[in-house]
């Protein structure tokens, strides 16, 4: 059989059962919320050197990893659900595959939560529920704050799969694009009555749009598959996103203190990350794959959910720690070199807590997630059989 010249440089699939530069962008998304926890959100208000307040400064980037965190959920869970949605068990798949993923983890985090007494146990039973973005709704501290994304996603999960079942892929689109225009228009209306201000990165309803664009690329992708569209999808969003933040910048869009910001500094974050996503993909899926295949960054998207969950806990656990038994090593004013103290031995801490949880725990349930099947056409029942993984999915 004759060999195809081209095989080594014919493109693949923007759309693969593996997509690993998607890790990449997990990976670069789970460093952003660790510097940032590690740094300006802890010590911001400290007195440092000149380069250690201008790093300091650069880490508040990091709270735009949970922006990218949602806009790559929404693309893969609607991709995920558009692929299976003929499926005759398609509810008990999905959220018993979601389940085995993401709540072993979840509910051990709260266990220590607790009796660890890091959080109260209003707040721990609120999190039960995926509450945490809510608790002030019912008078409760929020008391960890990296759980607040996991209850939008959550709440996201529960839904939009009735909503992905039941509309055809055009009518999705619209509804995503409705919701990317719904949420904006929300948080310009509370913004400007005064509820809500504080809470408009917080509440569900504020933020579902950044699920939704990462939806509508997952939807775009699956009804114009060329590289083309994609192309000019993706340079679309970046250009508009781009627009956005230079001719908005003189009317207030860098900060949510003004309407404009409030309305859609959200909005031009999600473009430029679903614009970047797509990026990503069109390289991935290229002859020049390697450019987003950095290995270290692909190992923190493997560790991701992990150390996204255990990250704070192990700079409480440090400061717990430390003060009680050597009280010199609590960063100061002017001690910059003590928070890199800090950051270097919490932060290591629950990288290698996030690898054996990942290797030897969460590994054991992801195990499962490609082991179910249903005892019979008409039975909902649950068995689990040894079989071989038909589905790597990026999602894992």
């Amino acid at each position: 059989m004759a060999k195809n010249p081209n095989a080594l440089t014919d493109p693949e699939p923007l759309l693969r059962p593996v997509m690993p530069e998607l890790d990449t962008i997990r990976g670069i998304a789970v460093i952003g919320v660790l510097f940032l926890h590690g740094f300006e959100w802890q010590y911001g208000g400290f007195h440092f050197g000149r380069a250690a307040r201008t790093f300091m400064t650069a880490t508040q980037l990091g709270s735009l990893g949970v922006d990218l965190f949602f806009v790559l959920s929404g693309f893969l869970i609607t991709g995920i659900l558009l692929d299976s949605r003929q499926s005759r068990h398609y509810y008990s798949r999905f959220y018993a595959r979601r389940a085995l993923r993401i709540l072993p983890i979840y509910y051990l985090l709260l266990f220590f939560l607790f009796v660890l007494h890091s959080s109260s146990g209003q707040f721990v039973i609120l999190s039960l529920f995926y509450l945490a973005n809510m608790t002030g709704l019912f008078g409760v501290s929020c008391d960890y704050g990296p759980l607040w994304s996991l209850a939008v996603e959550e709440h996201y999960y529960f839904l939009w799969p009735l909503v992905v079942r039941n509309l055809n892929k055009a009518r999705l689109m619209i509804a995503c694009l409705g919701i990317m225009t719904f949420v904006p228009l929300l948080r310009l209306v509370c913004f400007t009555i005064n509820w809500g201000r504080g809470s408009l990165d917080w509440y569900t309803w504020f933020v579902a749009d950044g699920l939704a664009t990462g939806s509508l690329v997952a939807v775009f992708l699956r009804i114009w598959r060329s590289r083309g569209a994609a192309a000019n999808f993706c340079g679309g969003l970046l250009l508009c996103s781009i627009a956005l933040a230079i001719a908005g910048r003189p009317f207030g869009i860098s900060t949510r203190e003004r309407i404009l910001g409030a309305a859609l500094q959200q909005t031009t974050i999600n473009f430029f990350f679903a614009g970047t996503l797509l990026l990503t993909l069109l390289i991935g899926s290229s002859r020049y794959k390697e450019f987003v295949k950095n290995s270290v960054l692909q190992f923190f998207g493997y560790i991701s959910y992990g150390l996204y969950l255990d990250h704070l806990l192990a700079f409480r656990l440090y400061d717990r720690i430390i003060r009680s038994r050597w009280p010199a090593l609590i960063p100061t004013n002017g001690h910059f070199g003590l928070v890199i103290l800090k950051f270097f031995i919490a932060g290591g801490s629950a990288v290698t807590v996030a690898y054996l949880s990942r290797r030897y725990f969460e590994q054991y349930f992801l195990s499962l997630k490609d082991r179910i099947h249903w005892s019979s056409p008409h039975s909902k029942e649950i068995a689990i059989a040894v079989t071989v993984p038909s589905e790597i999915s990026a999602a894992s």
